[in-house]
């Protein structure tokens, strides 16, 4: 193994081993590097109008705080409901599970392991309204601890203020990892970076895309069914969707609970497979091979175990970097796997 290669291994080793202890204060610096990646493409097309770097980057948030803003006002509220909701019928769901969605499957709880529908209602019923003192009483342990209410509003303050910078040099710090690349494999080291830009660009942006439709379907079809819990599923649903088959699984079957918990027969169960079945079909046929395409060449199967992996090794922040990292490492082994097979072309005669 060469020198350089050897270095690029420790560096490698030392990063990781970097994020894995500095994982918890992660989060805002990983969100905010994956917004100013995102955004750099905007901002390099307001340029071409002449606009300088800053002033493209501050008509790229002003844009962007103008669309998120009030989606947030308006969902936040419906969203917060819906959750209350949830709560209110947490006693109708075990209850459903228990009498109606076990036995159908064959398994029968013991008496000692059943619930009390009626102490489970009132327990409930007594509790909900303190539901909405759930955000106070969190502020509340939060102020009481002050390091954790000070790194808790540091994080969201550092989100904007990181990704501001780091999209304003986005182009500086581009250049000077490229000035600083070995010159004997510069010309390698570009070529893996623009394919691992393209293929990561596109896809996180479709995904994006798709997570966002998603949503929008599962929401309004299950609203139109019915369901009372249909903002909150359905953007459950479309968020998850990333895994695949994670999202259809998990959205069926908390909307087939909640509606037959919440109506009587089997037809509105019906209709909420229909939906999903719906949403199944144009993910599959419309929206990931038009926004997404084959762009990480990831077998699924690989992907759900580089989300798994990411979250048992780093947490949250690893969830977050999974598939990233998974498209990266499917250019580099591409790369690697095109190098053994012209070596080995070479050798035979």
């Amino acid at each position: 193994m060469s020198w350089s290669a050897k270095v690029a291994l420790a560096v490698t080793a030392g990063l990781l081993v970097l994020l894995y202890f500095l994982g918890p204060i992660l989060m805002p610096f990983a969100l905010s590097a994956g917004f100013a990646y995102l955004g750099d493409p905007l901002v390099d097309r307001l340029q071409r109008y002449r606009l300088s770097r800053t002033a493209a980057v501050i008509v790229v948030f002003v844009a962007l705080s103008a669309a998120l803003l009030p989606a947030l006002v308006v969902l936040a509220p419906m969203l917060f409901e819906q959750l209350r909701t949830f709560v209110g019928h947490i006693p109708d769901y075990l209850v459903w599970i228990q009498d109606r969605g076990l036995p159908a499957i064959g398994i029968r709880l013991p008496v000692e392991l059943r619930f009390d529908a009626d102490n489970l209602r009132r327990v409930v019923s007594e509790n909900l309204p303190q539901a909405g003192g759930i955000a106070k009483d969190l502020l509340g342990g939060l102020a009481r601890s002050g390091g954790a209410l000070l790194a808790f509003f540091a994080g969201l303050l550092l989100v904007p203020v990181v990704t501001f910078y780091l999209m304003r040099d986005w182009d500086r710090l581009v250049e000077w990892i490229d000035q600083n690349l070995p010159a004997r494999h510069r010309d390698t080291v570009r070529a893996l970076a623009r394919e691992s830009d393209s293929v990561l660009a596109g896809f996180l942006r479709g995904q994006l895309l798709v997570m966002l439709s998603l949503s929008v379907i599962y929401s309004a079809g299950l609203s139109i069914v019915g369901v009372d819990l249909a903002l909150l599923i359905g953007i459950g649903a479309g968020l998850v969707s990333f895994v695949p088959y994670l999202g259809f699984i998990s959205g069926l079957l908390a909307a087939g609970i909640a509606v037959l918990a919440q109506m009587p027969g089997w037809m509105p169960l019906a209709w909420v497979v229909v939906v999903f079945m719906i949403g199944q079909v144009i993910e599959s046929s419309l929206l990931t091979p038009w926004l997404v395409g084959d762009r990480i060449g990831l077998h699924p199967v690989a992907v759900i175990f580089a989300v798994m992996a990411g979250g048992q090794l780093f947490g949250f922040i690893g969830v977050l970097l999974a598939l990233p990292a998974a498209a990266v490492a499917a250019v580099l082994l591409r790369h690697v796997m095109e190098q053994w097979r012209q070596s080995q072309a070479d050798v035979q005669p």
